[in-house]
């Protein structure tokens, strides 16, 4: 009894969520969702982004606070039940994910301890890495308009 039972609630699941047949669809059933997120490509590394995040990369030199990047390499769309992958980055016409410059600051101090054996040589070298910080906006899913 407990295996016809058992066979039958994933058969019941597969019911429940449709199968979208082409990308429009998909993203017609993501964006019919709450809540988003994407996988995004910054400045060589991939990230997992969702709407108001704090990202913190290393420092990019030719921006100002307040600047407003556009996220343009995005791998991976989703919501909580659906996703959608690219092949191998999504479209831009079809995801729109802004970044808005919060602050340039620096991270804690690193210190690198250098010695040689027998030779009396001690040199300490201290540092802190500078950053970026970056607050993700609203990810939008553009309607497509027919023309």
């Amino acid at each position: 009894m407990l295996g016809r039972i058992a066979r039958a609630v994933p058969a019941l699941c597969r019911s429940i969520h449709t199968q979208p047949t082409s990308t429009t669809a998909a993203l017609d059933l993501i964006r019919s969702q709450p809540s988003h997120y994407v996988v995004a490509n910054f400045v060589g590394r991939k990230y997992i982004l969702t709407p108001r995040d704090l990202l913190t990369v290393p420092r990019l030199r030719d921006v100002k606070v307040g600047d407003v990047l556009t996220l343009d390499e995005i791998h991976e769309l989703g919501s909580r039940e659906y996703t959608l992958r690219g092949n191998p980055t999504i479209s831009p016409a079809r995801v729109r994910v802004q970044a808005t410059v919060v602050e340039h600051t620096k991270g804690k101090m690193e210190s690198i301890f250098k010695k040689k054996r027998r030779k009396g040589y001690q040199k300490t070298i201290t540092h802190k890495q500078p950053y970026t910080r970056l607050r993700i906006g609203e990810i939008e899913l553009p309607t497509e308009t027919l023309s």
